[in-house]
């Protein structure tokens, strides 16, 4: 059987114009052996011996027909163009008269081979390739028209040729350049995101069967067996589909999925049918890529759109054929997250434990890094039920309500906030649960403010900055929280006016993540450290309250009396300060702050800073669905506080009362008797339902009596985004954060206080490991019915240390014959008794002792692994060995503990948490020691 002539195409004519230029220069007759291909050029410019010359290609089967392209070309054409006439009329039959104008006087027989070595610029060829026509014919044909091939090295190989070959096939040379797309990794990822452009899967469709095939193959040895499925789909038509439908092969994984799942799976494939094997390995591969993706989607908003585009477009496929319940599919479905996340809320109405067991499930799903927004939904609704499952809190007195509020209700009106505002996919099952956490949690809350209310009320006839009964007030804040600050380093101090407790925890955080240290007044013995917070001046409106808490003493009016007041304060304690409001604040032209106000920044004065957008926002309407305030949030907080921590100066953030916000169930009482325009204050002395009376020489409004709501959806004006001058705990308790930029400016009787302390136990995520030793694990996992074992020590202390006799000392005389001494009980222990931990010492100048070392790994295994620098520095105080350099002690005790560079101890998140790998530690330190699992197991 005669072989077929040969293909030709434009390229393999330049090349052979180029091969035979010395040929061209008395002569412009190129005859050439094969047939030229349908659709290519038939008349362009070509390089020739470095001049530009016409090129006219006729495509001749008849002797007659080459004859006649040679004439009618001697009559047009201009003299330099060049005629190639492509036949498959050999020599003897085209006779010597025509064949006498051509070049080498013959027809040229193309060797693609040599052709492809010579677009390449390459001077030898894979020795593979010379049997392969559909490669050097692809190649020939696939040649890129502005530059051509790229040079990719002196002998063309197989791979490196194929590699270029699909880059230009498949269309990713588009982006790169033919040199960086040869050279590029060509993996299943890539091709996967091939696969989800408009035009990528249809170009590899149109190419011949052969070539489809020949490049299939390959593929699938290079990439990974899930190629050949992708090329597969893209061949019918699917292939846009592709990723959508490897999430959804999951569904065969499912111990449950029967027939029906199989057949709607098979149905989604159409006329692909991959082997099982194949299949795994394609829906492997397909979720593997999008973890990826959706870890890139976190930062790039390309990569968000094409994960979502992905995964709706798997959701309604799945809709389809049917599948949606499939968990295996579904942990990558947005219905399956949606569900998820009702179940989440379902299970946190029910119980917190059933919360947090489908709030786990709901992590994983592949979405969650994404959907932040409603996670966090998810997460507030079980720390919701974690709070209400908790004992029914009480009120006492006013300064426990205060201080309870600062630590923890404030903590719940956050949270609250988020139920409030609703899981923004809107799924209706999904609200109607959170609205029921939600009126449980605001019941509470009422109870709270009633009872806080009432001791308001008896508190507030006899209290005075000089008699405050147990309270810190506004007006005392400068002399019992500034004045130490100030004793060591000036500080700023920053009025967000209207600054609530919620809102002071969600700042607090923030700042903590940026490096800030919040520190509190040591507590006395015994009991836990908390957030400072006061008593607000009554009414709690800015007039008073604000003045009150700038001047140190009883007051009320604007920004002359509180500038004035602020610097008499100071004057009196031999200092300077100087106070800034709104105007005074903003810089000119290039400079975010104002000259004046850097200027104090950077002198010896006490700074006073005003900030009101938190009070305009709820004013203005500009809160509306707020469910967060960020350091961004407010205008000029993150540049002050850039500034106090180039000049080394504590902060003070301080508010002059907090707020309540409208939730449009407000009964708005606007013609109750007594009103002059305060949304929640009146004259008067008759309280009416929801409402007290308060009386005394700090309420400084209505001639020493008002009567104020203590709930909150009574108001006396027109309708805003939120109200203060209220009885409520929310409006009255005026939180303070103090910040520092290092702990070296902490003052004495002061304390770090970590975040793990600033939250309540509540809202905190439960331990991730048990909190004891081995006996207490053992304790933890053991079966119904199991006994007990009697403990062989004492038990270990509160603060995570270990006694003397928990210790094994080697060598330590004892009476009669020496038995062998029981393991150290804790992990720490027995971290630190190891052989491994004696050699590790030698490298390590001025270790820490070995109880120190000890307590950071069962403090860090106590708090499942991570815990704050604050924290773990609080956690090993008792030592008395924990330099205040927190970060450079944690390096020390990386050396001891890092074998061999494995990262066993370090920083995470940033460096704002301290970050313990359990399993490796055991795998360095006790090898031969079971796991937790094992042991529980």
């Amino acid at each position: 059987m005669a072989q077929p002539p040969p293909r030709i195409g434009r390229r393999t004519v330049e090349a052979l114009l180029a091969a035979h230029a010395k040929g061209l220069r008395d002569r412009n007759l190129v005859l050439v052996h094969g047939r030229y291909a349908a659709g290519s050029a038939t008349a362009f410019t070509a390089t020739v011996d470095g001049v530009g010359r016409r090129v006219t290609v006729r495509d001749e089967t008849s002797v007659l027909g080459v004859l006649d392209a040679w004439h009618d070309h001697r009559r047009k054409a201009s003299p330099g163009d060049v005629l190639v006439v492509t036949t498959t009329a050999d020599d003897e039959e085209l006779g010597w008269d025509l064949r006498g104008h051509a070049v080498r006087r013959g027809t040229l027989t193309v060797d693609k081979a040599e052709v492809v070595i010579q677009r390449f610029g390459a001077t030898g060829l894979d020795i593979r390739m010379y049997g392969e026509e559909w490669l050097l014919e692809a190649l020939l044909d696939a040649e890129p028209a502005d530059d051509g091939w790229p040079r990719l090295g002196a002998v063309l190989t197989r791979d490196t040729a194929l590699r270029a070959l699909t880059a230009e096939r498949l269309g990713l040379a588009s982006a790169a350049g033919p040199a960086e797309a040869a050279e590029a990794a060509l993996d299943a990822g890539t091709l996967l995101a091939w696969s989800c452009t408009p035009s990528g899967p249809r170009r590899f469709a149109e190419l011949g069967e052969g070539e489809r095939r020949e490049l299939k193959k390959w593929l699938g040895e290079t990439a990974g067996p899930a190629v050949p499925v992708l090329l597969s789909l893209a061949e019918t038509g699917q292939g846009q589909d592709a990723m959508a439908l490897g999430l959804l092969g999951a569904a065969l994984r499912d111990p449950a999925a029967g027939p029906d799942t199989a057949l709607a799976v098979g149905g989604l494939f159409g006329r692909v049918k991959p082997r099982r094997a194949e299949l795994d390995a394609f829906t492997d591969t397909v979720e593997g890529t999008l973890l990826r993706w959706v870890e890139e989607a976190r930062t790039t908003d390309a990569t968000r759109h094409r994960v979502f585009a992905v995964l709706g477009r798997a959701d309604e496929l799945a809709r389809e054929a049917g599948i949606t319940d499939s968990p295996a599919a579904g942990r990558f479905l947005p219905s399956g997250f949606a569900a998820q996340l009702a179940r989440t809320v379902a299970g946190a109405c029910r119980s917190p434990r059933e919360g947090e067991d489908a709030l786990a499930e709901l992590r994983e799903h592949a979405l969650a890094k994404l959907l932040t927004d409603r996670v966090r939904v998810a997460e507030t609704a079980v720390r919701v039920a974690r709070w209400l499952g908790g004992d029914e809190p009480s009120v006492t007195s006013v300064a426990e309500g205060v201080r309870r509020h600062a630590a923890d209700w404030g903590w719940a009106d956050r949270a609250l906030t988020v139920l409030w505002s609703g899981d923004p996919g809107g799924d209706p099952a999904t609200a109607r649960h959170l609205r029921d956490l939600y009126e449980r949690g605001r019941a509470r809350r009422e109870r709270l403010d009633e009872a806080f209310a009432r001791h308001l009320a008896a508190w507030t006839a006899h209290a005075t900055g000089r008699h405050p009964g147990g309270c810190l007030v506004a007006e005392n804040v400068l002399d019992t929280v500034a004045r130490p600050l100030a004793a060591q380093t000036p500080p700023l101090i920053v009025v967000l006016d209207g600054m609530s407790s919620a809102v002071a925890a969600q700042l607090g955080e923030e700042a903590e993540r940026e490096g800030w240290l919040e520190i509190v007044p040591r507590p006395p013995a015994g009991e836990r450290a908390g957030r400072l917070a006061a008593v607000s001046m009554l009414p709690s409106v800015t007039r008073t309250g604000r003045a009150s808490l700038l001047t140190g003493t009883a007051a009320k009016g604007g920004q002359s009396a509180e500038a004035a007041g602020f610097a008499a304060f100071w004057k009196k304690r031999r200092m300077e300060a100087v106070l800034f409001h709104k105007a005074a604040i903003g810089g000119g032209a290039g400079h975010f702050l104002a000259h004046d106000l850097m200027a104090a920044l950077a002198s010896d004065a006490v700074v006073g800073v005003v900030l009101n957008t938190i009070d305009d926002a709820l004013d203005s309407g500009q809160q509306g669905q707020r469910t967060a305030w960020s350091l961004e949030d407010i205008t000029y907080l993150r540049e002050l506080l850039a500034a106090a921590r180039g000049y080394g100066r504590p902060v003070l953030l301080a508010a002059d009362h907090g707020h309540v916000l409208e939730r449009g169930h407000g009964r708005g009482a606007l013609d109750a008797e007594g009103t002059t325009g305060a949304a929640r204050w009146r004259q008067g002395t008759r309280a009416e339902q929801g409402e007290v009376v308060l009386g005394g020489p700090r309420v400084l409004e209505g001639g020493g009596t008002i009567t104020a709501p203590w709930r909150e959806d009574i108001r006396y004006s027109g309708r805003r985004a939120g109200y203060h001058g209220g009885a409520s705990l929310a409006e009255v308790t005026v939180p303070l954060l103090v910040l520092v930029p290092s702990a070296g400016l902490t003052p004495r009787e002061w304390t770090v206080l970590p975040r793990e302390q600033a939250a309540p136990p509540w809202w905190r995520e439960p331990s991730a490991a048990p909190a004891g030793g081995a006996a207490e694990r053992e304790g933890a996992a053991r079966k119904p019915g199991t006994p007990k074992k009697k403990a062989a020590r004492p038990p270990r202390q509160a603060e995570g240390l270990f006694t003397d006799t928990d210790v094994v000392t080697p060598g330590k005389p004892g009476a009669g014959s020496p038995a062998a001494p029981p393991a150290p009980a804790t992990l720490g222990a027995r971290v630190v008794a190891s052989a491994v931990y004696e050699a590790q010492k030698e490298y390590v100048r001025k270790a820490p002792e070995a109880r120190v070392v000890a307590a950071v790994v069962d403090a860090l295994h106590a708090a499942g692994g991570t815990m704050s620098p604050a924290a773990l520095a609080a956690a090993v105080s008792a030592t008395g060995r924990v330099r205040r350099n927190i970060e450079g002690f944690v390096a020390t005790v990386q050396r001891l503990l890092n074998v061999e560079g494995y990262p066993v101890l370090g920083f995470v998140d940033a460096g704002h948490a301290v970050k313990l790998d359990v399993p490796l530690l055991r795998g360095q330190f006790l090898p031969g020691e079971p796991g937790e699992e094992e042991r529980d197991g």
